[in-house]
């Protein structure tokens, strides 16, 4: 949306979707391969030279931040890679907007066991003096947290969507009945749109705003809810859902959507699943399957960048989905995703076809695609 106001913005995520270097963005494009590798030897030497000892993590923050100076954006746009408030991200001292969408269980080993806890956490990026955007169907026990915190830090003002804001965002509503949006989606498009609104006016460019409507119509995020052709990979004549769900808060939503949109009542849907090491399995599930569903579980492949990430073995996927009661056709692909997805095919014929699990799955399909030649990845590469 900023860069259709036409202010030059660098991007941030984690993590990557194809290529480690995808997750940072000038302009909506990916930055050069070589450009990522040149900066990020800059930092490693950096590193070394002072002895600092980055994290991994650490290292391609401060990677995303040499680029954003050497391009010299006018905003960041900066997404948090675990939690908040100890977050390498949270450098950042002065940022001109900050905002938490709705928050779910999830890494609880390092953010907290309790809802309560994880919202302090991500309530840990207020800073003084910045408007703070905070997603108003959150509970009412995180909504004290971001109240607590604002107040404590100094946040102002704390705008929760869409409660406080109803008027301002009325001229989104158009966009969610084009794109027949779920509840969830809008809600993140408001937070989006809202910020992206303060960010102009801070920067005294009020005259761009009418451009954020149409950045908002624009606006698409690879491998959430995301109709993909596979058949350069199956020869699958229909499309199949993608999704990166992988925690219960996204699960909800995804499985809520395919109940809603795809679910053939008459067929069943066939899951194509991986999960990464420390997820809770049986609270993911019911969200997800129906009992006469069918599951082929794959493992992904190694993360770029991210040695410490590993997928959870198939046969204890199945193990756990057995124990919930499903009933369909279960199957162990193991580590190969392209046979899990034709395995998939066959299995559903025309009905739905769903992969999901884990955004490193979402990674392996979409890079396995773009080899192939066949596909646009949407990455703005």
């Amino acid at each position: 949306m900023l860069h259709a106001a036409n202010v030059k913005t660098g991007r941030f995520t984690s993590p990557h979707l194809i290529d480690r270097w995808d997750c940072i963005t000038i302009n909506e494009q990916v930055v050069d391969e070589f450009k990522f590798r040149k900066a990020e030897q800059a930092v490693k030497d950096r590193d070394l030279a002072e002895n600092v000892r980055a994290s991994e993590f650490e290292l391609l923050t401060a990677t995303a931040f040499e680029l954003f100076a050497q391009e010299k954006v006018d905003v960041g746009v900066i997404e948090v890679g675990l939690g908040g408030r100890h977050d390498a991200t949270n450098v950042i001292k002065r940022p001109l907007v900050t905002v938490i969408t709705k928050i779910g269980k999830d890494h609880e080993a390092l953010l907290g066991n309790t809802i309560k806890e994880i919202a302090i956490q991500k309530a840990g990026i207020m800073k003084r003096g910045a408007p703070c955007v905070v997603d108003a169907t959150s509970s009412p026990t995180v909504l004290k947290v971001f109240e607590t915190s604002a107040h404590d830090n100094g946040a102002d003002p704390l705008i929760h969507v869409p409660t406080d804001v109803s008027g301002e965002i009325a001229a989104l509503r158009p966009i969610f009945l084009e794109q027949n949006l779920e509840h969830h989606q809008q809600t993140n498009l408001s937070l989006a749109y809202l910020a992206s609104k303060i960010v102009l006016q801070q920067r005294a460019l009020i005259s761009h705003l009418p451009a954020l409507l149409q950045g908002a119509r624009r606006t698409s995020w690879p491998g959430r809810l995301q109709s993909l052709d596979i058949a350069a990979l199956t020869g699958r004549r229909e499309p199949v859902l993608l999704d990166g769900a992988h925690n219960a808060q996204s699960a909800e939503a995804l499985g809520l959507f395919v109940n809603k949109r795809i679910r053939n009542k008459s067929h069943p849907v066939t899951w194509v699943i991986a999960v990464s090491v420390g997820k809770n399995l049986r609270e993911l599930f019911p969200l997800l399957f129906h009992r006469e569903d069918n599951i082929v579980a794959v493992g992904f492949g190694p993360v770029d960048g991210m040695p410490w990430v590993s997928p959870t073995e198939p046969f204890t996927i199945l193990e756990v989905a057995r124990s919930l009661g499903i009933s369909g056709s279960l199957h162990n692909a193991g580590r190969d995703v392209v046979s899990g997805l034709q395995l998939a095919d066959r299995i559903a014929a025309a009905n739905p076809v769903v992969i999901c699990g884990s955004l490193y799955l979402v990674s392996d399909v979409l890079r396995l695609l773009r080899d192939t030649g066949n596909s646009k990845t949407m990455l703005g590469a």
